[in-house]
Formats: structure tokens, sequence, C-alpha cells
């Protein structure tokens, strides 16, 4: 079923009063097509599969009646009511602080679990209750393993973006955690495409689904142009760096973690403001380019299509194939970084001259008509369709970070870091600090911190591995005689 007819406004779809006021407030007055599509159908409590592609208003079409249906009562500790399955953990936090924007407004507690993040923090909120689930596969299988989460009382499921995440390779996972929820529940699958493994998990988890299909492909996307730029082997490089020079920002797709780390220091060299991102970085390091990218502080992105799978920010108008990616799908989903949200945007692949064939059957597997042109460095034909400019060819040095405010120390009588002028003990729920963050004595005098475990414990683990190769400081996970109650630390 296909849903493009006009919107009603959200106040008709059977949202409750303080949603409705809150959208309107955050400036969201007409619903996008799947949200007017599945709200309904979702607040009823049919099992909805939703076909869109990225940017096409997903998040709030299944999170709102999630929201809804999790305020009906309050979730006990470690056994949350919903449950949001994702395929990355940058689309886990961007899911996340969307449901929290409204959730606050019902009461309604959410937490996510994601790899990169400390156990310790996670089992604690979890120990204290969400209502609404936000997860990564492989982090969350580790936590019930631990005994630190229990789907037992999960009403409704939500599949987000199935389609990478059986891509990704979660698919016995995913399967693995839909069999530990409660029976008779609600599932919602929201896909770019309905193939292969989704198509299975739609014939087994789902009960008579309502679908709705509101947006077309990326290949089908009126918005959108595709370009194939013939160059040079010796000029793909400088090419690629004059587009990079535009104004606006865009995205480079390269196939290695290498290629990204010497394009992004060629960008950088010539004056362009660029970062890479790819699952050689830690979390904390991307999660800060991606900020900085969404922020306008870098306006190129050179990445990789694993970890470009997390990557949903506005206003991107061009998309740079540098180098071809593996096959139709990655194309699609490289495409789908741009003209999201009914904007309009361009994808551009620089083809060297024994790709050509390569690129057009390609091309044709993504059902993609593109236009071909023979370009040159310089070329005012490039400029007219990538906006390309010439760059500075003065290196970019990146500004640094705004200082934080630090508790002072050693400050006066009464004062931040001083004594206590009455000299008396601390009230009760006072923490003491030491090195700007909180500390409590734990079980024999040792210190434990707010940071999970004795003193800050490092986690290592593959970009999309929420898989189970990780390396982590034992002192974030349970004692073998507490495998079934998390771990003590301090409260977050």
């Amino acid at each position: 079923m296909t849903d493009n007819a006009a919107c009603p406004a959200f106040g008709d779809l059977g949202l409750p009063t303080a949603i409705v006021d809150k959208l309107a407030q955050n400036g969201v007055i007409t619903p996008f097509p799947i949200q007017a599509a599945t709200i309904p159908d979702t607040l009823a409590g049919r099992d909805v599969l939703g076909c869109g592609r990225t940017g096409s208003g997903k998040t709030l079409a299944f999170g709102l009646p999630l929201l809804v249906r999790a305020a009906e009562r309050r979730a006990a500790p470690r056994r949350p009511r919903g449950l949001v399955l994702v395929p990355t953990r940058e689309l886990a936090h961007q899911v996340r602080d969307a449901l929290l924007l409204y959730g606050r407004t019902l009461g309604v507690r959410i937490g996510d679990v994601v790899g990169g993040s400390s156990y310790t923090r996670q089992i604690n909120e979890l120990r204290r209750g969400v209502d609404i689930l936000v997860a990564t596969p492989g982090r969350l299988t580790d936590l019930i393993e631990q005994g630190a989460c229990d789907l037992g009382d999960v009403e409704l499921s939500v599949l987000d973006e199935a389609d990478q995440m059986c891509d990704m390779g979660f698919m016995p996972q995913v399967t693995k955690l839909l069999n530990l929820v409660r029976p008779g529940g609600q599932t919602l699958l929201f896909s770019a495409t309905l193939d292969g493994d989704v198509d299975n998990l739609v014939r087994r988890y789902m009960n008579d689904p309502k679908t709705h299909s509101v947006d077309p492909p990326v290949s089908q996307v009126t918005t959108m142009e595709h370009h194939l730029l013939k160059v040079l082997p010796h000029d793909k490089n400088r090419v690629a760096t004059e587009i990079a020079a535009r104004d606006g920002r865009t995205i480079l797709f390269v196939r290695s973690k290498y290629r990204a780390d010497s394009l992004s220091e060629q960008l950088v060299k010539a004056g362009v403001p660029a970062a890479p991102l790819h699952g050689g970085k830690t979390q904390s390091v991307r999660t800060k380019t991606l900020a900085k990218f969404r922020e306008g502080r870098i306006q190129a992105l050179v990445a990789t299509d694993v970890a470009a799978r997390g990557i949903h920010v506005d206003g991107i108008d061009l998309v740079v194939n540098v180098d071809l990616p593996a096959g139709h799908k990655d194309y699609l989903h490289r495409g789908g970084r741009t003209a999201r949200a009914g904007e309009s945007g361009r994808v551009v692949s620089l083809v060297a001259p024994n790709q050509r064939r390569m690129a057009r059957r390609l091309l044709g597997d993504a059902g993609v008509e593109a236009q071909q042109h023979l370009v040159n460095p310089g070329d005012e034909l490039l400029a007219q369709v990538t906006g390309a400019r010439q760059p500075s060819w003065e290196p970019w040095i990146e500004p640094p970070e705004p200082e934080r405010e630090r508790p002072r120390r050693g400050g006066g009588r009464g004062g931040p870091g001083g004594r206590r002028r009455n000299g008396g003990p601390r009230q009760q729920g006072e923490r003491r600090f030491s090195g700007g963050h909180s500390e409590h004595r734990g079980r024999g005098g040792s210190r434990r911190d707010d940071q999970g475990g004795a003193g800050r414990h490092r986690e290592a683990r593959a970009f999309d591995g929420d898989r189970r190769t990780r390396r982590d400081d034992h002192a974030a996970r349970p004692a073998r005689g507490d495998r079934h109650h998390g771990t003590p630390a301090a409260r977050g």
C-alpha cells in the first residue's frame, strides 16, 4: 500500500494533546506521509510494516506511539516495556535524543545500550528502570546474558533500518532478542527494502502487518540527481579536493580506513575543513566528528560505508563516491545521505577509464540513470555539476575547542573547592569530588567512580560489532557470584 495522499494534522492521528502541543512548540505541525499512515495503526495495536528511505520521518512514526504506550504504566527495574533495535551506535543516540524530547512530556524514561560505552552506566540505568530501551543488538545481548536486562515485559518491539541490520550480520542476534520478548506483543518494522532476511523477519515475527510504503527508493527520488564524472586516475584526488572545497557540507565515500585517513589529510593540507569517519576511530572521536559536521565546523566528511550507516544529518546536498561501492545496495545507502526529508541532492561518482563498465553495471542494478561527463581539474563543467572551486592551498588549522569551566580548587572558605565553613560532615547524598568527577569508597575501601568500575575502564571493539569481539576492564563486568544482579557501582 502506498500512502502519499495529503496528510492530516497530528491532532487528527489520535495522539494525546500534550504530545501535539509539544510538537507545535518545536515547529512540527504537519506529519510526514509515513507518520500519518502508520501512527493510527500503531496506536490501534496493529503490527506495522513501513517501507521508506532514510529521512522520511520514520523515527517519530514509531516513536510517538511507542511513548504513548509506554506512558500507560511504569516499567519495573531491568524490565523495559518498549524496545527499539537499531544497527549502529550513532543511530541509537539519535533515536534516543528524538524520543527524549517528547518523552519528558509524558514522564516516560528512555535509555540506550550500545557498544563503546560504559557497561556500568548502562547496568545502573537498567537497574533504576527504563520504560523504552534503544539498543544495538550486540550490547543488548551481552547485558541480557549478564542478567542485567530482561525482555519479558516488552509489549512493543521496533526494528529500525532492518535491512541495514541484516546487511551488517545482526540477523542471528535480532532473532534471538525477538524470541525473548513477551509473546503476542506488537511489532513494528521499518526498512528501505523488504527482500531477503527482512522478509524472513516479517514472516516469522509479524502478525498480519499493515503495510505502508510512503516513499520511493533512492533510485526513484525525483529531487536527487546522479552523475558519473569520468576522470583520469592521476586527476581523481585533485578533482575530489576541488569538489570538497565547495560551499556546503559534502560526504566523500572511500573503500578503506587508510584511504579515508589519507584523503582527509590531503584535504586539510589543501585548506579544506575535513575529517575522516571510519571504524578505526574510537566512539568518542566519531561522535565529536559527527557533531562538528552537523554544526558546520567541518564541511567535508571522508567516510567508509560501515561508518556512514550512522550518519543522519539534514542539509547534505552532495554525496561523492570517490571510490565506487562494492555493490548497488551500498550505492543506494550512500545516496540516502542526501535528498532527505524532501530536500534536493546530488550523487556524484568519480570513475576512471577502467571502471566505466563496472560503474554502468552498478547503476543498472541500482535502477539509476546517471548523466555522464568527462571532466578535468579546474573545468567549468565540474563547477557547474558539483559547485567545485579551487581551495586555498593553505593548510587548514582547526580552531581549538572552547574551554569548559572546571571546578575551582583551593578556593576560599565556603567557596568551591574550599573547606566547609562549619567543618561539619557532608550531608546525606553528597559526594566528594576528586579530579573533576565524583567518587565514593567501595567495598574494602577501594575507590570507585562514576566512569564505572575501579577507575575508568577501556573498551575496544569492532565498529559494527556491537559484535562479540571486545576487550573490557573486568571491573565493568559483573562478578562471578553476582552474575544476575549487575555490578556494585556508584549511582549515576
